[in-house]
């Protein structure tokens, strides 16, 4: 099993290493200790620029040994609008087809008739939004063309549930921190200034604790899981919760995904 636990926080704004966040931590007995938490723009050779920081994240990933990597956007679409059935071509040729993230979004509307379709497993885990929702839709597009093919095409990770976990390689599964707040009964509005914001924040780091989803934070982790307003940082110890979770709760042993998840994919939370 693995012992290192990675949630990340995504974001495909322009600026994503400003805001994605990323939470380092160990198994501890049945709970998860987190180390380290920072934006994607402090790792090597990354800057708050995309063009920079997705790469340097996919770098990143493809060097974790022993590790679980729990990732905050979608990572397909639903079944019926995979294009061929083949969730690996369908990644792989994500960027071919599409030159921006809004012809991808403007084909995802037209193949819907305009709908928003969620996938199975956004329905089993209540996900906010469909993949091709207007607030996520760059999530979608930039997580599966920048961050998961390049992992695909090198082989430099085993992408779950489309993929056999093998032990020589990171893990990287699908998270959302608000599903697994729903789930744990702590989904207040903590995103924002003001004391009401950051007393969530304080709520849902000692419900985590409590619920012995986490160990105990050191002060300068706690203080700032609390004290960053956009909560990318609590979000990024959320997605890390949740993947050390699935792991503990054996998620991952002897894994036969169905039809629908090979394609879909699912949400682990």
């Amino acid at each position: 099993m693995a012992e290192r636990v990675i949630g990340i926080d995504f974001s495909g704004a322009e600026k994503a290493g400003d805001a994605i966040w990323i939470a380092e931590g160990r198994i501890e007995g049945e709970r998860v200790r987190i180390e380290n938490c920072g934006p994607a723009a402090d790792l090597v050779g990354s800057s708050p620029e995309r063009a920079h920081c997705l790469p340097a994240l996919v770098a990143f990933i493809a060097a974790q040994r022993n590790a679980i990597i729990g990732c905050d956007f979608p990572f397909s679409l639903p079944e019926a609008m995979v294009h061929g059935g083949s969730w690996r071509a369908f990644a792989l040729g994500l960027g071919a087809r599409f030159s921006c993230a809004e012809d991808f979004l403007a084909d995802c509307r037209r193949r819907a008739n305009g709908r928003e379709i969620k996938r199975a497993c956004d329905r089993e885990s209540r996900v906010p939004f469909a993949a091709y929702n207007l607030r996520i839709y760059r999530q979608t597009y930039h997580g599966i063309r920048d961050v998961l093919a390049p992992l695909l095409r090198t082989g430099d990770a085993s992408v779950l549930p489309m993929e056999r976990p093998r032990s020589n390689r990171p893990w990287v599964i699908e998270t959302c921190p608000a599903s697994t707040l729903k789930h744990a009964g702590l989904y207040p509005s903590y995103k924002g200034r003001g004391d009401a914001a950051r007393a969530a924040r304080r709520q849902i780091v000692n419900g985590l604790i409590r619920r012995g989803l986490l160990a105990p934070f050191s002060r300068s982790l706690r203080r700032l899981a609390i004290e960053n307003r956009g909560g990318d940082a609590l979000d990024s110890i959320v997605a890390a919760a949740a993947t050390g979770r699935a792991l503990l709760a054996g998620a991952f042993t002897d894994m036969i995904p169905s039809r629908c998840e090979r394609v879909e994919g699912r949400v682990y939370f």
